[in-house]
């Protein structure tokens, strides 16, 4: 059975893709096969994480919402892009990067429902153990759906004042939504917060686990999204509150 998980937040500049990219690795790692879909059409990006370029792309996300492929064909196996050898596998479905596909769904939109039928074609075509979804930030039918489908959401957050108002409205969606496994995280928690009062502060206000704590971290902001977090800085705090998060997840 597979696990379907996934990673939103109300709003942009959250780490989202990045610790979607890096839960992928950790996954995997244990030698599972695991899928990432890039569900940020309007604003797509997670392929630079594991470095595939445009150019690479024969299809994406896009081409198979307008039926031009199955969405298996726009699958690749980033796994050799790694700067280490890992035991499982990665399968990227990448959004495209083209502006003027972009301003197409901005336009004309898609038949969202497409995307249920997708995600459990490419869990029985790709054998797939688990299926991350980076999702568009905010809340729109994109989002309910994956949220809704999802064996497991994490909600990522800062400590923000909007921030926190905007995942009280998704938590509160999530449960209407009868999501099965809901968990918070929190990132770019800056050094001076002491960590066991963000972890009571958030989990008073929404009542609901926070499944990692992460500090903010320079290294990331140095690294800039070219490479995975976990393989470069293995022994950072960030790695170690990421791993934790992972083993949950798949236990779950």
């Amino acid at each position: 059975m597979s696990n379907i998980i996934s990673i939103h937040s109300y709003r942009g500049g959250t780490g989202k893709s990045n610790t979607t990219a890096n839960l992928a690795v950790i996954i995997a790692q244990s030698g599972k096969r695991v899928g990432v879909v890039d569900t940020d059409i309007q604003s797509p990006g997670i392929n630079a994480l594991f470095g595939l370029e445009q150019s690479e792309l024969k299809h994406s996300l896009n081409d198979y919402l307008w039926g031009l492929c199955s969405i298996s064909e726009a699958a690749y196996d980033v796994t050799e892009n790694l700067i280490e050898k890992i035991e499982g596998k990665i399968f990227l479905i990448p959004s495209s990067l083209n502006a003027g596909e972009i301003a197409r769904v901005l336009r004309e939109g898609y038949d969202v429902g497409l995307l249920d039928s997708g995600f459990q074609e490419l869990v029985s075509d790709l054998e797939l153990d688990a299926l991350l979804i980076d999702t568009h930030p905010g809340l729109n039918e994109e989002t309910l759906l994956s949220i809704a489908i999802s064996d497991n959401v994490v909600l990522i957050l800062r400590p923000d004042q909007q921030d926190y108002l905007g995942t009280s409205v998704t938590v509160e969606v999530a449960r209407k939504l009868d999501v099965a496994n809901l968990m918070l995280v929190v990132n770019k928690i800056p050094d001076v917060f002491p960590m066991d009062e963000v972890k009571e502060k958030v989990e008073s206000t929404y009542n609901t686990e926070v499944a990692a704590l992460m500090p903010h971290a320079d290294e990331m902001m140095i690294l800039g999204s070219n490479g995975i977090f976990v393989l470069e800085f293995p022994d950072h705090p960030v790695t170690d509150a990421l791993k934790q998060l992972a083993d949950r997840l798949v236990e779950e």
